[in-house]
């Protein structure tokens, strides 16, 4: 696991069918070239869709939790969140977030590629 694992937001829907994840993933695939990739830190946005139809985790990757705080207090947060809701109203089917609170998280483990171990 690298030194400086990052920050993370994850963001967790439930939808209706594999036609409403594709739109889901469209929609927020431009929110975040349109409102977040130009800011400071920002490293990712990745786009987790379920074999069955069901979810969608947007998992978005910022160098640190100072650059997460500074995009939220600086970025337009309205015209953001305004997008969003344009974007879930527009979907065919229905989406609904399954997160709550801030849905934020650091790396605390990771295991790695490696030979087998043994004495397991």
């Amino acid at each position: 696991m690298s030194t400086s694992p990052g920050f993370y937001s994850i963001i967790d829907y439930t939808v209706d069918g594999h036609d409403t994840q594709r739109e889901l993933v469209e929609a927020f695939a431009e929110i975040q070239e349109r409102w977040v990739r130009f800011h400071p830190g920002y490293r990712s946005a990745r786009f987790h869709v379920s074999t069955d139809g069901t979810r969608v985790y947007n998992i978005v990757h910022w160098a640190g939790e100072a650059d997460y705080r500074r995009f939220v207090e600086t970025s337009d947060t309205d015209g953001r969140m305004a997008a969003i809701g344009r974007a879930l109203e527009s979907l065919s089917g229905k989406a609904e977030p399954r997160m709550t609170g801030a849905p934020t998280y650091t790396v605390v483990r990771e295991v790695g590629p490696g030979p087998r171990r043994l004495d397991a």
